[in-house]
């Protein structure tokens, strides 16, 4: 086997990877800004969600989905971008899915689960030799334990946040 037309070959699949995933992340962000009820509507989906601030919350998601998604697209600072990504989807899986069960067709956690699976292995296994990471000279750097330490670390964000913003309301019992 060829070692270097099989590097290519992953180098090739880590750069879909990035641009489909990242892609897909800045869809949605843009999304809740301009798309349905815009950022206001979001907002108010936010609030209804028991997240204090929801407008707040609206735009720090929102942004955060857009910036991370581009960021991952392009391959810089991987493993910071796929922090972004798990901590956004763990708020989703706190406030939104894991009362419903695993499976996404009854709106369950399991695609939010498999986006964070995703972000984490990238910053795990690095952006791959088309990246800006790489033309920085980061990639190797970024990579490996630290990439999944700095992208784990979007999960400690997102109870942190949780823990100052988010007050469902508790059912009578």
């Amino acid at each position: 086997m060829d070692v270097s037309a099989h590097q290519s070959a992953v180098d090739v699949a880590i750069l879909v990877m990035r641009v489909v995933g990242g892609l897909t992340m800045v869809a949605h962000g843009v999304n809740h800004i301009f798309g349905g009820g815009k950022i206001a509507g979001t907002g108010r989906w936010f609030t209804s969600l028991g997240m204090r601030n929801g407008p707040l919350q609206a735009w720090t998601a929102s942004v955060t989905e857009i910036a991370a998604g581009l960021g991952l697209a392009f391959g810089v600072v991987t493993p910071l971008c796929a922090a972004g990504f798990v901590g956004v989807m763990t708020v989703a899986i706190v406030t939104v899915h894991s009362k419903n069960g695993f499976f996404i067709i009854k709106e369950g956690w399991e695609y939010a689960a498999a986006i964070i699976t995703y972000a984490v292995l990238l910053a795990t296994i690095g952006p791959g030799r088309y990246s800006i990471d790489r033309l920085l000279g980061i990639d190797d750097t970024l990579s490996g334990w630290l990439g999944t330490a700095i992208a784990l670390a979007g999960a400690v964000v997102a109870f942190l946040q949780l823990a100052i913003f988010y007050r469902p309301e508790r059912s009578p019992k």
